[in-house]
């Protein structure tokens, strides 16, 4: 013989209480994911730098650069080519090599001029990566660009 299960206010009481633990438990797991991934702050006066944007982008552009990134056989090859489709060589080259999402991969590649493009050596595992560069023309304008490569497995 079986007894008859029956819901009181005790037993609502509890799975009420249960749901709502989990989901405040899944919040804070998923706030703290963010601010632990959240690499910071990329101007230190957001005003400051919007006062200067448009002229520095007028010069940037000035310059006519197209940037292109691909991986192939171990190497990662940055072409930078001016507005007649001509390889540039910077007076400069700064760049941050990392994932979008968080900085754990972030790395600074050695580049290298060979006279076509920008090469360094780095084996990169599959998914879509970020080059942040910045460059200095010969006769001293700064280019900043952010180059999307995607690496296919």
């Amino acid at each position: 013989m079986t007894k008859e299960f029956k819901l009181t206010g005790w037993h609502a009481l509890a799975i009420f209480g249960g749901a709502f633990a989990v989901i405040i438990s899944v919040n804070l797991v998923l706030a703290y994911s963010a601010v632990k991934t959240f690499p910071g702050l990329e101007v230190k006066n957001s005003y400051v730098a919007s006062q200067e944007f448009d002229i520095r982008r007028a010069e940037q552009e000035s310059l006519g650069w197209s940037v292109y990134a691909e991986s192939k056989g171990g190497l990662l090859i940055l072409s930078i080519k001016d507005a007649d489709g001509r390889p540039v060589q910077t007076g400069s080259l700064e760049a941050v090599l990392g994932r979008a999402t968080h900085v754990q991969d972030d790395r600074s590649p050695e580049f290298a001029f060979d006279g076509q493009a920008y090469v360094a050596r780095e084996s990169l595992r599959p998914g879509n990566w970020n080059i942040r560069m910045k460059a200095t023309s010969l006769d001293g304008v700064q280019f900043e660009q952010r180059v999307v490569l995607h690496v296919e497995s």
